[in-house]
């Protein structure tokens, strides 16, 4: 097991990467512990739950609601939960942004830890202490800043995941390497195919990296004032491909970070062999490099964009492989690149 510190204003958020969901209990604060949870976890893994109260929510995008929340709080006043009580989410990204929410709402605010179960969520959502839930079709429109205490990074959990979520996780990882580590970028390349079977070394490794470098920026930027920009790499047009045609998140990411990549070459920061690189990568890992959606509706969608400030949007871009900085665009310019790129 390895251990990283994410610091953050009410606390620090120990992650520990190769820990088992089995030991959660070594973990648990509090005598009054609960647990959030979806239903395929819960039929997975409830063996190896400590003996707690557990809250069970449904599955996918479309529940990461306020309807949700509100399901949860009833059942938490239902379950007499103090100021004391102590929520664990255990899930993927879904559950723990939901579980982080809640806890950090409920009663002004209880403590809370994660047991994250996806390569998704161990590398991007549960790590960094973002908490929210979409409302009206927008992602993430609804939430707070608030660091888990823990978060426990079991590696064995990612052996039930259906493949398409495996290419997800690993589009964020290739995002982190592509935003902040040239190295990583090469050892993802040389080892792909392990990537994708699930190699538990290459895993553990490539886990462990991302954090890293995720975990090394929230600790300069909590609460994305600055450096934390850098971390949307590929997310304005990746949540965009989202909102108009419901790809996972980890797909519609990567097509995002190949039009940045385009973009940081059109704009002559970015040698085009290194956009190309980064593309062809994501086409090996099995992630789709071009995502087709309605020029409308895109727009639509980037003019909600949440990193928007007027007319114009933080934008992530690429001067080398490893090397990301922030820059305004205008949505007029985004419309531009639309045209120019064939999106």
């Amino acid at each position: 097991m390895k251990t990283l510190k994410v610091h953050g204003a009410a606390g620090d958020s120990n992650i520990l990467v190769g820990e088992g969901l089995q030991n959660l209990r070594n973990y648990i604060p509090a005598e009054h512990a609960i647990i959030i949870t979806d239903t395929n976890v819960r039929d997975l893994y409830q063996q190896d739950f400590p003996p707690c109260d557990v809250i069970t929510i449904g599955t996918g995008e479309n529940i990461k609601n306020l309807d949700t929340v509100r399901y949860i709080y009833e059942k938490l006043v239902e379950l007499n939960a103090e100021r004391s009580a102590f929520i664990v989410g255990i899930g993927g990204g879904i559950v723990c942004d939901i579980a982080g929410f809640t806890a950090s709402t409920y009663l002004r605010g209880i403590r809370f830890g994660f047991v994250s179960s996806t390569l998704l969520s161990q590398v991007d959502a549960s790590v960094g202490g973002k908490n929210g839930v979409n409302f009206g079709g927008y992602k993430n429109m609804i939430g707070v800043f608030n660091q888990p205490e823990f978060v426990i990074c079991d590696i064995d959990l990612l052996q039930t995941l259906p493949a398409q979520e495996i290419y997800c996780g690993l589009a964020e990882i290739v995002k982190h390497a592509a935003l902040g580590d040239a190295g990583m970028f090469n050892y993802i390349e040389k080892h792909c195919q392990k990537a994708l079977a699930l190699d538990s070394e290459v895993t553990a490794k490539l886990v462990y990296d991302s954090i890293v470098i995720k975990s090394s920026i929230v600790n300069q930027d909590e609460k994305e004032q600055g450096e934390r920009r850098k971390l949307n790499f590929g997310h304005t047009f990746g949540h965009a491909f989202e909102k108009t045609t419901g790809v996972p998140h980890g797909e519609a990411v990567a097509a995002g970070m190949v039009i940045a990549a385009k973009l940081s070459a059109q704009r002559g920061y970015l040698p085009l062999q290194e956009a190309q690189r980064i593309e062809k990568l994501l086409a090996k890992l099995k992630l789709p490099t071009k995502i087709h959606a309605p020029k409308s509706a895109l727009l639509e969608a980037l003019g909600k964009d949440k990193k928007r400030q007027g007319e114009q949007i933080h934008f992530v871009l690429l001067d080398e492989i490893g090397h990301a900085f922030v820059e305004m665009i205008s949505i007029a310019e985004l419309e531009t690149a639309i045209d120019d790129l064939g999106i």
